[in-house]
């Protein structure tokens, strides 16, 4: 049986950043295991390749949620990245850290070490800034942050209309301060994707003490005493053993991770029991907390201003498209899953934003599986970034190569479908009673103008509803009773074995979670080093 130091389960957003970090002292011998394949696919490098990369299962798991009866019982597609780099390798490139508050509260849940001044510092040591250094950004990092390769006055104008509102423009959403409305920035270097893989693993992946392996399944973690001790895991149809001499890690995702815990015995020991699996800890906050950011998506069409849907739907438009990217390494091949974003209130009461846009100067009926629209159209996508509806991950089997079943309840509080409306009825105010988009001549294609009351407008949205891809909170940190690791990440009851991705969020951040998941990676590193 091979014996390393330390076994990184899961070469995603977290993993490659683990693996980075922990091999960089020659004396550690660290392993790192993925289920997917290596990232030798070219749609995963080109930016906007992640219309190829999700729902295919070559580069995605292509799990779907189960039925929600909170948005009229739809069952939602759910890229996770199967492949170097996870989810990083096929996401919307979009980089935002959150707010400061968001990990103020963290570490008022009793999560020491978790405040933003505390991560502050790993956000800048990830970052390679574009920009530029300064006291919130930092340079010479493996995590390329770009600014986007394209500007459309559509999306200009968008600014435009939104200040009218009171929200004002912004060239930086990641000082801990994320109000206002401008261009996302991404995570992208020279036109590519700079991927976790990419960033992180690329450049040392040729270190001695290292080792990397694909297509490998985990079967489940072994115990002794309460010790973490083996991975068992399946390649080629062969099951195979190692040993950790200091520490397991999990960095599987908010879905992956749960799992491996529960077919391991670490879970609600009558859920486990039930399956057959003996309970080596009992931990009943394993696979609970689930929480995303749903994303509404309204459509408005639009007189004298272009959109992308009939450069996109005409043969010679892809054609200058495809000649922008080749010779310039811009337009709209370089973007990201969003160009424009904006944080605005639902409440002038409120402290803090609320919501997010991920303006999209396009339009289709289902995102990715069907063509854009033939007139000129945007999708203006609203999110509310501070849910409290919960869900939850659960495994079938004892099997961990059988998907568990994702239950998310979207919009089961009254808290989240109100907050629903609102966006919905902001967006709409913004775009039909300001003075920027009258003369383009608006029209809601849907939901509907007509559609005024709450309840019906947010079960209309329903129907066109989707994930931004932001799953967190299966694994919390935390000191209750549901909390499945404390503020060092480790697991709780369980001697070394820890959990370090965006499955350990107590509270989602406020935005997208790729940066925050990596930030996490960084200092989960850092305590294992300094432990």
């Amino acid at each position: 049986m091979d014996k390393f130091d330390f076994i990184i389960l899961g070469a995603g957003s977290a993993g490659c950043v683990l693996a980075n970090r922990l091999s960089e002292n020659s004396a550690n011998k660290v392993l790192l295991i993925e289920a997917g394949g290596k990232d030798n696919y070219p749609w995963i490098h080109i930016p906007v390749g992640y219309f190829k990369t999700m729902h295919n299962p070559k580069t995605d798991w292509c799990y779907k949620t189960e039925p929600d009866e909170s948005m009229n019982n739809i069952s939602i597609r759910y890229p996770r990245g199967k492949t170097l780099g996870g989810s990083s390798s096929i996401n919307g490139l979009l980089y935002i850290r959150g707010q400061n508050r968001d990990y103020d509260i963290w570490r008022q849940l009793g999560n020491t070490g978790w405040g933003w001044d505390d991560v502050l510092p790993y956000f800048i040591k990830a970052e390679d800034q574009e920009r530029g250094k300064n006291e919130f950004h930092g340079i010479g990092g493996p995590l390329s942050v770009s600014d986007q390769r394209i500007h459309l006055p559509l999306l200009d104008e968008f600014q435009n209309a939104a200040e009218e509102f009171g929200i004002p423009k912004t060239k930086d959403f990641n000082t801990g301060d994320n109000h206002g409305c401008g261009y996302f920035q991404v995570t992208e270097k020279d036109g590519f994707r700079c991927s976790t893989a990419v960033g992180y693993l690329n450049p040392i992946k040729k270190r001695q003490n290292l080792k990397i392996i694909t297509h490998a399944h985990v079967k489940k973690i072994n115990f002794e005493n309460k010790i973490a001790k083996e991975v068992e895991y399946w390649q080629d149809n062969e099951l195979k053993k190692v040993q950790a001499n200091k520490e397991i890690i999990l960095s599987s995702g908010a879905i992956g991770s749960p799992q491996i815990l529960q077919v391991s015995g670490i879970g609600n020991s009558d859920k486990l029991r039930d399956l057959g699996i003996d309970t080596i800890q009992n931990l009943k906050g394993v696979g609970e907390n689930l929480h995303d950011h749903l994303m509404l998506r309204p459509v408005y069409k639009i007189n004298g201003l272009k959109s992308l849907n009939k450069k996109i739907n005409s043969l010679f438009g892809n054609l200058m498209i495809g000649l922008e990217y080749i010779f310039k390494r811009s337009g709209p091949m370089t973007m990201g899953a969003s160009q424009l974003c904006m944080f605005a209130k639902s409440d002038s009461s409120l402290e803090l934003p609320d919501l997010q846009w991920h303006v999209q100067p396009m339009s289709m009926d289902t995102l990715g599986a069907s063509k854009n629209h033939d007139f000129h159209a945007f999708t203006p996508t609203v999110s509310n970034i501070k849910p409290t509806s919960r869900g939850h991950v659960s495994i079938v089997d004892k099997d961990s190569r059988i998907y568990a079943k994702i239950k998310q309840n979207y919009l089961s509080t009254e808290n989240d479908r109100l907050i629903a409306a609102k966006g919905l009825k902001l967006t709409r105010k913004i775009i039909m009673e300001s003075e920027t988009f009258k003369k383009y001549s608006p029209e809601e294609y849907r939901p509907g103008i007509h559609i005024n009351d709450n309840e019906e407008l947010v079960k209309q949205a329903s129907n066109h509803a989707q994930t931004i891809f932001h799953p967190v909170g299966t694994c919390k940190m935390g000191q209750d009773d549901m909390a499945v690791v404390d503020e060092k990440l480790r697991v709780k009851g369980i001697k070394n074995l820890r959990v370090i991705d965006a499955s350990i969020m107590p509270n989602i951040t406020s935005g997208n979670t790729n940066a925050p998941t990596i930030m996490i990676a960084e200092k989960g590193a850092d305590m294992i080093l300094t432990n």
